[in-house]
């Protein structure tokens, strides 16, 4: 007796635009009510740029400034800035963590755009940026720190800081997906990181860089990011810093984003 198996044809799996919208914002929703069963996220999300504020309010203050007043107007912005850019690592690391899980093997078997679950994450990681951006500006006002512009100032320095971290983000969603686990996204991304913020305008003023540093400094895009954020919050120059930034974001978004998809379909 012979018995017969008939293959079954691999149907393409077409999702509709509406369709990929939908199932994004519903995967944003799944990583942001994560943090209700795991309120360790967002207790990190809020101490870590709390602690760092006064850390370098009132250890290096006045030092720096020789008032803490004056280096809070002066870091907050720059605070902004590298706070934003260090919860790009969170992207990293959790799309990292879901594919190392085997996560995206199931959503993978599921009718949904093989982009979703991408971008969902990377919207719902968009959103912690706004609580963190408006938790720091709050309590930067609790400790003194003086909003010297106007709403407006204070929304297109967010809009702004939401853009170009979007953008740099690919960097580090590629990294995510290039690494074998976690703690090597961790490795990498914070390496690359530190010395991009440490030797920009955001915490220090580069006039007391060596010449060689100062230079950097001046081409540093996290400089004119903190520049950016800190004239539409205190006052100053805004519109060479911010399409300087601008332009490095479409930069980093040309040069990574496809990197970052391509890393992406390979690996689910």
């Amino acid at each position: 007796m012979t018995t017969m198996t008939t293959a079954m044809p691999v149907v393409a799996r077409r999702v509709s635009p509406l369709a990929t919208l939908k199932q994004t914002m519903t995967l944003a929703w799944r990583s942001l009510v994560q943090i209700k069963h795991n309120p360790w996220e967002l207790l990190d999300l809020s101490i870590q740029p709390i602690m760092f504020l006064l850390l370098f309010t009132y250890v290096f203050g006045g030092a720096i400034s020789g008032s803490t007043g004056e280096y809070l107007q002066f870091a907050l912005p720059g605070l902004l800035v590298q706070n934003a850019l260090f919860y790009t690592l969170s992207t990293a690391i959790g799309l990292n963590t879901d594919i190392t899980k085997g996560v995206f093997d199931r959503l993978r078997s599921l009718p949904i755009a093989r982009t979703a679950p991408l971008s969902g994450r990377i919207i719902a990681d968009t959103v912690k940026q706004v609580w963190a951006f408006v938790l720091l500006v709050g309590f930067g006002m609790v400790l003194g720190f003086r909003v010297e512009t106007s709403v407006l100032g204070v929304l297109g320095a967010l809009a702004l800081l939401v853009v170009v971290a979007l953008a740099m983000s690919w960097m580090s969603v590629l990294i995510g997906l290039k690494a074998s686990s976690p703690e090597k996204v961790q490795m990498i991304a914070f390496s690359t990181m530190m010395p991009l913020t440490f030797t920009s305008s955001a915490l220090v003023d580069p006039a007391t860089f060596p010449g060689w540093l100062k230079t950097w400094s001046d081409l540093n895009p996290v400089s004119h990011l903190a520049n950016a954020i800190r004239g539409l919050l205190v006052g100053g120059e805004v519109s060479g810093s911010a399409l300087i930034s601008l332009l490095w974001a479409a930069g980093f978004t040309v040069v990574f984003a496809p990197l970052a998809i391509r890393a992406f379909r390979g690996r689910v």
